[in-house]
């Protein structure tokens, strides 16, 4: 088992930053990712990393502007989110995945309750 929340979330303008962070409890070395579900929209693939950290992939969306890391003294998986835009409001949610880092919200067994951006235009 693991507990996984998720901090950092906020109102910002758009191309400004937010460092958004997830700490994870109990079993904590987890393949771990990060998603987000706007207003009226689905579950939408941001970022995930595998346990040791050295293997990361992207949504097209944010690539080059987003960057996912991890410290795994500290239990905690960081979402870097740069030059912001509108579109990318939404609620950002930790997951962990004990099989494999993947894009697929399917592969992930345990969630965080989400934390809220918004972007201003």
């Amino acid at each position: 088992q693991v507990q996984l929340v998720e901090s950092g979330g906020g109102l910002v303008q758009a191309g400004g930053s937010l460092r958004l962070s997830c700490a994870a409890s109990g079993r904590t070395l987890y393949n771990m990712a990060w998603f987000r579900q706007a207003p009226g929209k689905g579950r939408e693939f941001v970022a995930a990393i595998n346990w040791r950290g050295g293997n990361t992939i992207y949504a097209d969306s944010v690539k080059g502007r987003f960057t996912i890391s991890r410290e795994n003294a500290k239990n905690t998986v960081y979402l870097q989110l740069n030059s912001l835009k509108p579109e990318d409001t939404a609620v950002y949610y930790c997951a962990a995945a004990p099989r494999a880092a993947s894009s697929d919200s399917l592969e992930y067994d345990y969630w965080g309750q989400g934390t809220q951006v918004t972007v201003s235009s």
